[in-house]
């Protein structure tokens, strides 16, 4: 460990400069007695360390000097995947791995590219999870993401809306939707169909010794697409013919995401109060009262009559309790 920590001071200052043993020790998550421990250390190992004075002093390498010891591990080169997403690479457990892996590779690129790579970082970040929701408590994503890792195959104990189940999953992949992570799996124990299981809904999970082998052609990127048309096209079986008025057209988008953008590109021109038309997928009678009713004043449902209905009886059952 502090072999690791050590490599990792040496490769702070080549890449950063003159740096205070505060920020060293904020950036390595030790104590300041630490950096100045290891500091020591590295000066006596040959490292030609300097220490400035003053309001603008730190720790900085000799001009000139600059290590070759940059090689990454397999672990650290793989994390290098999820260095847009500081987050999850963290949830899988890869946040040292992927902070040692950005610092080798910094220093391994000339002078100009490490400093374009910096400003990258500095100015561009990825927040995978949506607004106002918290991401998911995923205490079993590790041991999950291992399994998919190694190949190797899971004894799960999984929470479904009709109870809890138990199964003998092949996993081929994760993936991150909307700050939520998804397990895709074959069912070793069924048929062999591959599915999909929210990670936060694992209960327990057991690695076995046993492998299994991956579906010939499975190509995660594609079944995730295939399976997300297939929900939507599942769920969004009716058609909702509205009204919206000027706010309404800037609602929809939100409410309804890419079926709501959709609808309004297809809408009809505006009446004299500016009102327009629209033709909107929607899930069942139960589930599109609840979207609609977010719409407020700015929406009129016109049809069919039974969703026109259901959302007159909604609103008069809300006029009558709040009375």
């Amino acid at each position: 460990m502090r072999a690791d920590r050590l490599l990792s001071l040496l490769l702070l200052l080549q890449n950063r400069g003159r740096t205070t043993a505060p920020e060293l020790a904020a950036e390595l998550e030790v104590s300041v007695r630490t950096v100045y421990r290891d500091i020591d250390a590295l000066g006596a190992s040959g490292v030609p360390v300097l220490a400035d004075r003053g309001p603008a002093g730190g720790y900085r390498l000799a001009d000139g000097y600059r290590t070759r010891l940059t090689g990454l591990t397999d672990t650290q080169a793989g994390s290098l995947f999820l260095a847009g997403v500081p987050g999850p690479a963290q949830d899988l457990g890869l946040g040292a791995d992927l902070a040692a892996a950005q610092l080798k590779l910094q220093a391994a690129l000339p002078a100009q590219l490490a400093g374009r790579a910096r400003q990258i970082q500095e100015r561009f970040h990825l927040d995978a999870t949506a607004w106002f929701r918290d991401a998911d408590p995923v205490p079993h994503l590790a041991r999950i993401a291992q399994a998919v890792w190694d190949q190797r195959v899971l004894h799960a104990h999984y929470r479904r809306w009709r109870g809890e189940v138990r199964r003998e999953l092949h996993p081929l992949g994760l993936v991150l939707k909307g700050g939520i992570w998804y397990l895709v799996a074959g069912v070793g124990d069924g048929d062999g169909a591959v599915r999909t299981y929210r990670v936060a809904r694992f209960l327990a999970v057991d690695t076995a010794e046993d492998g299994f082998e991956r579906p010939a052609g499975f190509q995660l990127a594609a079944y995730w697409q295939e399976s997300t048309d297939r929900l939507d096209a599942a769920l969004r079986r009716q058609t909702a013919q509205l009204r919206l008025s000027p706010r309404g057209r800037q609602l929809l988008p939100m409410q309804f995401g890419a079926a709501g953008t959709r609808a309004l590109a297809d809408a009809g021109p505006p009446d004299a109060d500016g009102w327009v038309r629209i033709s909107l997928a929607v899930e069942s009678e139960t589930i599109a009262v609840g979207d609609l009713l977010r719409l407020g004043t700015e929406a009129e449902v016109l049809g069919p009559p039974e969703l026109r209905r259901a959302l007159a009886e909604t609103v008069t059952a809300l006029a009558d309790r709040y009375a």
